[in-house]
């Protein structure tokens, strides 16, 4: 049961995430109030995890829509299966030719409707509403954006065929965004914000010794500084926390048990994905990073 924002927190932390208490209340409220929420930030901060943790935790099912550019309402709603209707319509042929508005219908059955995470999400289930994570909606478009709002305003859709589709409870919904561009403010205006942030050196130690928990102390901590101590270069891409935890997976695989230059210049990919940002870490600056780290900690 979540009757409080404690509840929430101590949720996503039996899933492993480590929330801070902003984002623990706005879940909370989502939950309560049923509204979506509209998660923005860069990419790898937590985001999407989100969804998929309380998916996980309240045992709902969950239903992903990846957007991207030109996603349409066919993919991201319904479309109907035509290579079985048509082999449904041949068959009633050679049985003799039925009456064409009985064979209207009955191929624009349930039977013949691909439902697209949309409707899926629409649809009952006995485990309760699904969680509905709509990821990375600023790929997609303005007419998109119109749609998804007519959506999420009374949780129905129109078929022409069948007629309307109703969810019976509304589905938990969580919207990211990597702010390429901006959204829409009617679609914000409908749910709950939250800037999802880089977390700080103490969070991120935490979050990274949940997902590598044979990561050896002083070996995360020197990888959690690092990695907060890159972001503060002007870089093309900055290492979110899917990164540090990649790192930490690969140090480990390795045996290593603390940061070197020839460690960290042989494994800086699992950090860096860009070729420009690896050349800006020469073996000197990598040197004055760890220097820079090993003064931080202390022994």
């Amino acid at each position: 049961m979540i009757e409080t924002v404690d509840d929430v927190q101590a949720l996503l932390e039996a899933g492993d995430y480590v929330a801070e208490r902003r984002l623990a209340t706005v879940v909370f409220l989502a939950l309560r109030l049923e509204r979506p929420l509209f998660l923005e930030g860069e990419a790898g901060v937590g985001k999407t995890e989100v969804a998929a943790v309380l998916a996980r935790q309240l045992g709902r099912r969950l239903v992903r829509l990846q957007c991207y550019e030109g996603l349409d309402v066919a993919s991201a709603l319904y479309e109907w299966d035509y290579p079985r209707q048509m082999m449904e319509i041949r068959l009633a042929e050679a049985a003799g030719q039925p009456d064409r508005e009985h064979l209207a219908a009955d191929v624009f059955d349930e039977r013949f409707l691909i439902r697209r995470p949309l409707l899926q999400a629409l649809t009952e289930d006995p485990a309760g509403p699904p969680v509905l994570l709509i990821d990375e909606l600023d790929r997609t478009d303005a007419p998109f954006e119109a749609f998804l709002l007519e959506v999420l305003s009374d949780f129905q859709v129109s078929i022409p065929e069948l007629g309307t589709i109703r969810a019976e409870r509304p589905p938990i919904v969580v919207i990211t965004s990597n702010r390429t561009r901006e959204i829409h403010d009617a679609v914000k205006r409908r749910c709950l914000y939250h800037w999802v942030d880089y977390p700080d050196l103490h969070r991120e130690l935490a979050i990274v010794h949940r997902r590598v928990p044979q990561l050896m102390d002083r070996l995360g901590r020197q990888v959690v500084a690092f990695v907060q101590a890159l972001r503060e270069r002007d870089l093309y891409k900055v290492p979110g926390v899917a990164e540090t935890i990649d790192w930490s997976r690969a140090l480990t695989a390795l045996d290593t048990l603390s940061l070197d230059p020839d460690i960290v210049r042989d494994t800086l990919g699992a950090v860096l994905k860009y070729q420009e940002d690896l050349e800006r870490m020469d073996l000197q600056e990598i040197e004055a990073l760890i220097a820079r780290v090993n003064a931080e900690l202390g022994p």
